[in-house]
């Protein structure tokens, strides 16, 4: 059962960051698994019960080791994330719903990282033919969760004549994140409710985006 974070979720990845070797790993594992790994995983179920009745959907929790044909000199991450997303070859081109916890504190949201510029062609034909649906999303979900829609902007925007899709129209992709230090807030079972309530908040743009995804 989720009860929180704690403190000593912090002191583990500061110091996997500073001593990534296995031999502090080792000495270390006890810890890794009473203040990280076990609390994360119930922190996954949790927050992605709401979520994965939907068809297709998956709830993943990453894991400490890295991939040693990618990262030989670092064997393990400094982080742990969640991934609330549909069963797919590479993330990085679904929306997804995500939270991550770093030695700086935790991050949670909605991500659309990589779609490809046939998608994003999509998205702002989309725009452009339902203006007002568009604006009416992002506004229901600023007021559900007081976050903004943002994303990478392409260095020479694209012209677009309605004023209010200017914002969003030369986005390379889309995200809608909210950054925290470690505090009293995570320390508490309440937070898993706070991410959770967060993340069904901005579950609208998982849905529109997924239209465009699945036409590439």
């Amino acid at each position: 059962m989720f009860t929180g974070f704690s403190p000593e979720a912090a002191d583990f990845l500061w110091g996997i960051r500073m001593n990534n070797n296995r031999e502090w790993f080792i000495a270390h594992k006890d810890a890794y698994l009473r203040d990280l790994y076990y609390p994360m995983k119930d922190f996954a179920a949790l927050i992605g019960a709401p979520f994965i009745t939907e068809p297709g959907m998956v709830c993943k929790t990453s894991r400490i080791y890295r991939d040693m044909r990618m990262s030989p000199d670092t064997p393990y991450k400094d982080r742990l994330w969640i991934c609330i997303r549909r069963e797919c070859e590479w993330w990085a081109k679904e929306p997804c719903l995500f939270f991550e916890i770093t030695p700086e504190g935790c991050s949670y949201g909605f991500v659309l990282w990589c779609p490809g510029v046939p998608v994003m062609n999509e998205i702002r034909a989309d725009m452009l033919s339902s203006p007002n649906t568009f604006l009416q999303m992002v506004q229901d979900v600023k007021n559900a969760t007081e976050m903004d829609l943002t994303g990478t902007p392409y260095v020479r925007p694209k012209p677009c004549e309605i004023a209010e899709l200017k914002p969003y129209f030369s986005l390379k992709n889309f995200m809608s994140i909210r950054e925290m230090p470690f505090c009293d807030e995570m320390f508490h079972a309440s937070f898993a409710d706070t991410v959770r309530d967060t993340l069904q908040g901005l579950h609208p743009y998982v849905r529109y985006c997924q239209k465009f995804v699945s036409l590439e």
